[in-house]
């Protein structure tokens, strides 16, 4: 984990990435992480995209920051923030104490999509886990997202639950 990671692809639509960069966010980030969940159809009616970043934003980029089971990271290419994802390590008590990371709020920028960079991210992302001694990776994804649950599977993910939600309109 850790160090920076080069992912090089090409592609007649994509640029060539040749010094993405994967590291923890800052808070300078968050204009651009905000962007990120933004830019598709359902985080279009969830985000608030403003001048300044909406201070809830900051207020959770401070909890999130703060927390040592907590990460929260982006793929940079150069000065450009083009993905972001967050790790949730949970410890937990069933399976004799193992503790499990979660990856939410996986994003790739719209001109970087389709070339290997979310696959990379992905794997930095489990690899992180590894180190963190997490017996299992888990994710959720909304169900309108069929692409998203082929691209999950294709990584080795297995759809082995089913998962609820309850929206508390704080």
């Amino acid at each position: 984990m850790g160090g920076a990671v080069s992912v090089v692809y090409f592609s007649a639509r994509h640029p060539v990435l040749t010094e993405p960069l994967i590291r923890k966010a800052t808070s300078a980030d968050l204009p651009a992480i905000v962007a990120l969940l933004a830019d598709d159809p359902l985080g279009s009616r969830r985000e608030v995209i403003s001048d300044p970043v909406d201070p809830r934003y900051r207020s959770a980029f401070a909890a999130i920051d703060s927390d040592p089971n907590q990460l929260l990271v982006v793929a940079a290419d150069g000065g450009l923030v083009v993905g972001c994802a967050q790790i949730t390590f949970i410890p937990g008590l069933s399976r004799t104490g193992m503790w499990r990371g979660q990856i939410e709020s996986v994003r790739i920028a719209e001109a970087h999509r389709r070339g290997g960079l979310g696959r990379r991210m992905f794997e930095w992302a489990i690899d992180a886990c590894r180190e963190r001694r997490c017996g299992l990776v888990q994710l959720t994804t909304d169900k309108t997202r069929p692409d998203a649950a082929r691209f999950y599977e294709a990584l080795g993910f297995v759809a082995s639950h089913e998962g609820m939600k309850l929206s508390l309109h704080c």
